[in-house]
C-alpha cells in the first residue's frame, strides 16, 4: 500500500471540484484530485450544453412555423434527424474535449484515478494508495434517479446521460418529470415533430412557487403539451421495441400508453454510495450526504467540506462553480474557516416562454410583510411585434423599506430579464431607484417597468412613503 500526504483532496473533477482545486492552488496548498470515472463537468456531458444545443435546434424550427405570421411564406418545414443530432453530438463532444483538456494540463502527480473510501476523517484510500490530508473536499456529483417501476425497461428507458445520442427524433415521448430537465428536452421534441406526453406524481409544473403565476404556466403550456399531473406510474413493461406505460391519477382514473421512447427526469441522487461516509463519524442526511453549512461548505466541525450536485441543493453549475471556490479556500485555510455570503439565488429554465426565479421565491415570502405586483407580455409592445405576446412576471418587495426581493418569470427572453432582476435584488435596489433607471423603447424591459410602477402605487398606499415615477405612459 503506497501512503501519500497532501494539505488537501478534492473528490470529483466535475465544475465543484476544479474550482475547489483552483482555490487551493490559489493559496499555494498541495492537493491530490480524485476521479473515478472520466473527465468532463455533468454540464458538458448530460446538462446545461447539450440540453441547449437540442432546445437551439427546436427554437430554430419553431421560428420558421412562426414566420408566417410576419407575411414570411415558408415551403414546408423539414428536419434532418441525423444531421440535428450529429450537431448536438459534435458540440456537445466540444465542450467536453475542452475541459479535458483543462483538466489533463493539471500536473499528473496530483491526478489520481479510482474510487475514494474514507478510512477516517483525514484518510482516504484509493485503489493501492493511502491519502492523509489535512482537508478533503468532496464533490463527486450526481445521477439521474430511476424509480424501481422501471426496473424491467432499465435497458431501454432514457436518461439525461444518453437521450443525446439518438439518432432520430421519437415518433411517441413520454417524459416522466416536469422539473427544469423534462421540461426543456420534452418541449424541444415535441416543437421538434414528437407525440409527447408529461407525466409526474407533482402537481406542478418547473420551479415556479407562485400559486399565480403556477397556474398561467400549465394553462399556457397545455396549449400545445400534454401534461399528465398529479398522477403515479405503476407499471412499465417492454412493448415491442417501446414502452407501455400504466398510470393512475390521485383521484382515481387508469390510464395506458405506448411509446417509443420514455425520458425519466425525476431528479438527480448524490454520488455518496461507496463513499463509506459513515467512517467520518458525520451526521447524514437521508439521503447519506453529510450535513453542512452553505456559508462555509463545512460538515459539522470536521476538516471536510462539500461542494456541488453532491449537496442535492442546488443543482446549478454557477452554484456549483460558487461552492467549489468556498469548500477550496476552506479547505485551503483549515481550520481558520471563514464564512462566504452567498450570491442572490438564480434559476432559469430554457423553455419556451421561459421560466425563471430571481431572488426570494414566492413559496419563502413572508405574507404580513410582501406587496405583490403583476407584469404582463401579453399587450407588451415588444413582445407583440416579435409575435411571442405570452407571459407574466411577479414581482415581490417588502412593505417598510420598499426593497425589490425576489420575482417569479415565465416570459420571452425571461433569462435575461432575470438577470436584471438578480442584479437589482442583489444590490438591494428599491423600487424607486429602478424606476430611476433607463428603460429605451420597444424593449421587453418596459413590461417590468409596468409592474414596478404597480408596486409602487401599493407601497405608496400601504407606507405611505414617496413612490416615484407613477405615471403609466401611453400604449404601455
Amino acid at each position: 500500500m503506497q501512503r501519500r500526504t497532501t494539505d488537501a483532496v478534492v473528490i470529483g473533477a466535475g465544475s465543484a471540484g476544479l474550482n475547489a482545486v483552483a482555490e487551493l492552488d490559489k493559496a499555494g496548498a498541495d492537493w491530490i484530485l480524485v476521479e473515478s470515472t472520466a473527465y468532463g463537468t455533468t454540464c458538458a456531458r448530460s446538462g446545461c450544453m447539450p440540453s441547449k444545443l437540442l432546445v437551439a435546434a427546436a427554437d430554430a424550427a419553431a421560428a420558421v412555423e412562426r414566420a408566417a405570421a410576419f407575411g414570411v411564406r415558408i415551403g414546408g418545414l423539414t428536419i434532418d434527424d441525423e444531421a440535428m443530432f450529429a450537431r448536438v453530438r459534435t458540440e456537445r463532444d466540444r465542450f467536453i474535449e475542452q475541459v479535458v483538456e483543462d483538466t489533463e494540463r493539471l500536473p499528473e502527480a496530483n491526478r489520481l484515478f479510482g474510487p475514494a473510501r474514507f478510512i477516517d476523517r483525514t484518510t482516504l484510500r484509493v485503489g493501492d494508495v493511502e491519502l492523509a490530508a489535512r482537508a478533503i473536499v468532496i464533490a463527486a456529483g450526481s445521477s439521474p434517479i430511476v424509480p424501481p417501476v422501471f426496473d424491467r425497461v432499465h435497458d431501454r428507458t432514457l436518461t439525461s446521460d444518453n437521450v443525446f445520442d439518438l439518432k432520430r427524433i421519437p415518433k411517441s415521448l413520454a417524459v416522466v418529470g416536469t422539473g427544469a430537465v423534462g421540461l426543456e428536452i420534452g418541449q424541444a421534441f415535441a416543437r421538434l415533430g414528437s407525440d409527447v406526453t408529461f407525466l409526474d406524481r407533482r402537481a406542478t409544473v418547473g420551479p415556479v412557487t407562485d400559486p399565480r403565476l403556477q397556474g398561467y404556466v400549465q394553462t399556457e403550456l397545455g396549449r400545445s403539451l400534454k401534461l399528465e399531473l398529479d398522477v403515479e406510474i405503476e407499471a412499465a413493461e417492454p412493448a415491442g421495441a417501446g414502452i407501455r406505460l400504466e398510470w393512475v391519477g390521485m383521484q382515481g382514473g387508469r390510464r395506458g400508453r405506448e411509446f417509443e421512447h420514455v425520458l425519466v427526469a425525476t431528479g438527480r441522487r448524490p454520488n455518496v454510495d461507496g463513499l463509506d461516509l459513515e467512517r467520518t463519524g458525520l451526521e447524514l442526511d437521508v439521503r447519506g450526504v453529510p450535513v453542512y453549512d452553505r456559508q462555509t461548505m463545512q460538515c459539522g466541525d470536521a476538516p471536510i467540506f462539500v461542494a456541488g450536485d453532491v449537496t442535492g441543493h442546488s443543482p446549478w453549475l454557477h452554484e456549483a462553480i460558487d461552492e467549489g471556490r468556498i469548500a477550496g479556500e476552506n479547505a485551503a485555510r483549515y481550520p481558520d474557516v471563514q464564512r462566504h455570503v452567498r450570491r442572490t439565488p438564480l434559476v432559469i429554465v430554457f423553455t419556451d416562454p421561459q421560466m425563471a426565479i430571481a431572488g426570494q421565491p414566492f413559496e419563502t415570502l413572508d405574507a404580513a410583510r410582501a406587496e405583490i405586483a403583476e407584469a404582463s407580455f401579453e399587450r407588451q409592445g415588444r413582445a407583440r411585434v416579435m409575435d411571442r405576446d405570452v407571459g407574466i412576471a411577479r414581482l415581490y418587495a417588502t412593505r417598510e423599506d420598499c426593497i425589490l426581493r425576489g420575482a417569479e418569470l415565465f416570459a420571452p427572453d425571461a433569462e435575461h430579464l432575470a438577470h436584471l432582476l438578480a442584479w437589482a435584488i442583489q444590490r438591494r435596489l428599491t423600487v424607486q431607484q429602478l424606476l430611476r433607471m433607463p428603460y429605451y423603447h420597444p424593449v421587453l424591459e418596459e413590461a417590468l417597468r409596468a409592474g414596478l410602477r404597480k408596486l409602487a402605487r401599493q407601497l405608496k398606499v400601504d407606507v405611505g412613503q414617496p413612490c416615484e415615477d407613477l405615471a403609466l405612459s401611453p400604449g404601455m
